[in-house]
């Protein structure tokens, strides 16, 4: 199964190899199982104790099989090399937007690295990228929170720290194997530069004039 939810990230790895679209596309399922237990759950403590189990769960597969849950199978059968450490920590980033609101730069800083840092950085090693990511990653993921937070004051300050995170990444030439994630670093900041104010338009020509740049000339 190579079907992403997100139809941006969908047009990103499209450019990736076919090998590694298997791998990626559990990867981004993972995170979107995350999301989905977060954006879904109305007592704070429930969505812990859930996060937490697929944060043990996954650590677990180190030394045993996987349980009867059917991500957790895919990730084993396709996610073999990657570092289930990251995954897991994916989920304590998650587990920080469970805080009330407004979030603090703290719990927003731990969020960002845990989810997107991760999230990029394991892409990269399936992508076979040297590139440093996590950055970007981490910018990536702020900006993908603000969007969707109904806390005001919270979303204008990870717009804020996303274009901080990102800045360093977001000035040099991106390799081949890491375009795929350049793209989505690139259209996320894209879209903090424009301000929360104007919707993001997901597949308007302009978002995809840029994606086509950035996957000739690495900009």
């Amino acid at each position: 199964m190579n079907k992403f939810a997100d139809p941006e990230v969908a047009l990103a790895m499209a450019y990736a190899p076919v090998s590694a679209r298997p791998a990626l596309a559990a990867l981004w399922a993972l995170d979107g199982q995350f999301a989905h237990i977060v954006r879904s759950t109305s007592e704070p403590l429930i969505g812990e104790m859930r996060l937490t189990w697929w944060h043990d769960s996954l650590l677990a597969l180190e030394t045993a099989p996987a349980p009867d849950e059917p991500l957790l199978q895919r990730v084993q059968a396709v996610l073999g090399g990657a570092d289930l450490a990251a995954l897991a920590g994916m989920a304590e980033g998650w587990i920080e937007l469970l805080g009330a609101m407004p979030l603090e730069n703290d719990a927003l800083d731990i969020y960002a690295a845990r989810r997107g840092g991760a999230l990029f950085g394991q892409a990269a090693r399936m992508l076979g990228a040297g590139d440093d990511v996590a950055g970007a990653g981490a910018g990536w993921a702020l900006v993908d929170f603000a969007f969707r937070c109904s806390d005001r004051d919270t979303a204008a300050r990870a717009i804020g720290l996303a274009q901080a995170r990102m800045a360093p990444a977001m000035g040099r030439r991106w390799s081949g194997p890491a375009r795929p994630l350049g793209i989505l670093a690139h259209l996320a900041l894209r879209d903090a530069r424009a301000g929360l104010e104007r919707p993001r338009r997901q597949g308007a020509p302009g978002r995809m004039l840029r994606a086509m740049r950035h996957r000739i000339t690495g900009r």
